[in-house]
């Protein structure tokens, strides 16, 4: 093997915890090599998830908005035509720029870029096959898999691509479909829901839960569904579904209440949102003595190292949320605990983000889970229709609620449904990082007119002392 091909680290895959991971360990000095399959860098995150949905969700609540919400503020307009084409065209557009970005980034901090599929070949070895079949084999002082996930099927029912479609292909179909059957309540499936639904289709969305969103606060979550189904969203929860039919010209699914009723929805394309597993396929962290979990996870310790003490996992691969900036944090914690130092990462104050309209964003816990564990806490909530600034913005859908800590006061859970919720979480997602309480958040001067006053009234509410309430 050429010294050239040797590394202080390899990392396989080059989505947000993998390229990140390689940035960062570069920055500390190592020599990096990063192995993505791929032809451009980003992951599922980059290239066939997080943004270029966000860009299809911008895109079609601005279509949205200019047929059916500016007449509310005075703004007249004339016909208003769908250019699919150009919106899609809009979405691959950002997703060049942006994985483009990252590979100016390797260039910059030095990390080496092999494309192709990475296999470990022993503890110290990875195995690249190139699109041709072509192999090179990198030596690796150490080892870092951040293989990532991959879109779950029905059990029996492969995705056709077409027909019965993943997250990938809902994100560029060439037409409206006339009826979008979504089998899934989970964020998924409502995000894509929400852009094939302002765009025209009829979206009916099958979830075999008594509920939408599994993790979300329950009641927040009623609240959601309620806005859900003003905007045309149909819901069939608590509904397994049995058989799937996808001959001829659409696709029919057989399904099952949990009253035991039968049903049968027909539509012209199934977009299945079951979940995403674990990406272990193919790499051979099995074979080289890397322990899983029943779930097909990788399982490491406090330092994400692997029963192979050369080998480390992050992100997806791991136990813990699928979430993007999850894998990110810990690509650059992993690579610091090789360094010698001594990072951290709070779990609890991870961020979740629901990109619908209005948006639905939460840190730490909801009610459900704090009562399961027993645990004594206050109730602060306020709604948008009372904040200024909402109300200018005709988006008043919505509320702030916060949870704390009964006897110490400390903020246990943020949850927030309503506009720009994606961007008012991080202020409570530092707030739950630095162990701040609901008084502190109260105490903070909020600007105003905002939709952040918002939350400094609901933790003003956490002691019933809400003043524009």
């Amino acid at each position: 093997m050429s010294t050239e091909n040797n590394f202080d680290l390899v990392v396989i895959g080059g989505g947000p915890g993998g390229y990140v991971a390689s940035i960062r360990a570069a920055q500390l000095g190592m020599k990096v090599a990063c192995v993505e399959k791929r032809s451009s860098l980003g992951g599922t995150c980059l290239n066939v998830g997080c943004i270029p949905s966000k860009a299809l969700l911008e895109s079609s609540e601005l279509y949205h908005i200019a047929r059916e919400g500016l007449g509310v503020h005075g703004v007249e307009t004339g016909s208003v035509r769908l250019n699919l084409k150009a919106l899609l065209s809009r979405k691959d557009k950002i997703v060049d720029e942006l994985t483009k970005g990252i590979a100016g980034l390797f260039k910059k901090n030095k990390v080496q870029h092999f494309q192709g599929t990475g296999r470990i070949a022993g503890p110290d070895k990875v195995e690249v096959t190139g699109a041709k079949g072509e192999k090179t084999m990198l030596g690796a002082t150490r080892i870092l898999i951040a293989s990532g996930s991959e879109a779950i099927p029905l059990p029996g029912v492969p995705f056709d691509g077409k027909k019965v479609i993943s997250s990938t292909e809902a994100l560029s179909l060439p037409k409206v479909p006339k009826h979008l059957i979504v089998i899934g309540g989970g964020v998924i499936g409502l995000e894509l829901g929400s852009v094939w639904l302002r765009l025209g289709a009829r979206v009916t969305v099958v979830e075999m839960l008594p509920k939408l969103l599994g993790p979300m606060d329950e009641k927040l979550t009623a609240q959601a569904m309620r806005v859900f189904a003003k905007q045309g969203f149909e819901f069939h929860l608590g509904t397994r579904v049995t058989a799937v039919d996808s001959k001829g010209a659409g696709v029919s699914i057989t399904a099952q209440t949990a009253e035991g009723k039968e049903i049968n929805i027909k539509g012209d394309t199934l977009l299945v949102a079951i979940g995403r597993r674990p990406h272990s396929e193919g790499l051979g962290a099995a074979e080289a003595g890397v322990a899983f979990d029943e779930r097909g996870r990788i399982q490491v310790d406090a330092d994400f190292r692997t029963s192979v003490p050369s080998i480390y996992a992050v992100g997806d691969i791991i136990a813990g949320p699928m979430l993007a900036h999850k894998a990110s944090e810990e690509g650059v914690a992993v690579v610091e605990k090789m360094a010698g130092q001594h990072p951290h990462i709070t779990y609890d104050a991870i961020p979740w983000i629901v990109y619908t309209w209005p948006e639905i964003a939460w840190v730490g816990k909801g009610e459900e889970e704090l009562k399961a564990e027993g645990r004594e806490y206050k109730v602060g909530t306020y709604p948008f229709m009372a904040n200024a600034r909402a109300k200018t913005m005709a988006a008043t859908e919505g509320q702030v609620k916060i949870l704390a800590d009964k006897k110490t006061d400390r903020l246990l859970g943020v949850l927030i449904i309503g506009p720009r919720a994606s961007d008012m979480i991080a202020e409570a997602a530092l707030a739950v990082e630095f162990g701040a309480s609901a008084q502190d958040l109260a105490l903070a001067v909020h600007a105003h007119p905002t939709l952040s006053e918002a939350i400094k009234e609901a933790a003003l509410g956490v002691e019933k002392r809400a003043i524009h309430i």
